[in-house]
């Protein structure tokens, strides 16, 4: 027997976004050591970032982005701002919810120069085992 097709979407989602990324799947466990390295490097995020003032990206999320920017081979802010719009492998790992809105894409950039010129890449690389190389 042919089934149906229901061309009319479902107004609300009960499937957890977790539930949907495999308990198998490798970026689990890039995920692990990544918030591990991130969550010992609270105080350097603490004391970069002023308690006043309007909120930026969480640096956090900034680094997971800027992982899955160098993992997936993304070349633009404007086309990972895409993929974490509708992927949602992606949402996950970056820690957004279904309905949370992506962050435009030179927003993005501007708060990650800021990021980085802080040297948190090096920092970062400390924390998850990574050698971090010499800077000329």
């Amino acid at each position: 027997m042919r089934g149906d097709s229901n061309s009319q979407s479902s107004l609300f989602s009960y499937v957890d976004l977790e539930a949907r990324i495999p308990a198998s799947h490798p970026i689990r466990k890039v995920r692990q050591i990544v918030d591990r390295a991130l969550a010992d490097m609270e105080d350097a995020f603490d004391g970069m970032y002023s308690k006043v003032g309007r909120p930026s990206i969480p640096p956090e999320q900034l680094i997971l982005a800027l992982l899955l920017q160098i993992l997936f081979t993304i070349r633009s802010e404007r086309q990972l701002m895409g993929r974490l719009d509708y992927d949602l492998m992606f949402r996950w790992f970056v820690g957004l919810g279904m309905d949370d809105e992506v962050w435009n894409h030179s927003v993005f950039s501007k708060n990650r120069d800021r990021l980085l010129s802080g040297n948190i890449d090096e920092l970062f690389l400390r924390q998850s085992g990574g050698k971090p190389t010499q800077r000329s």
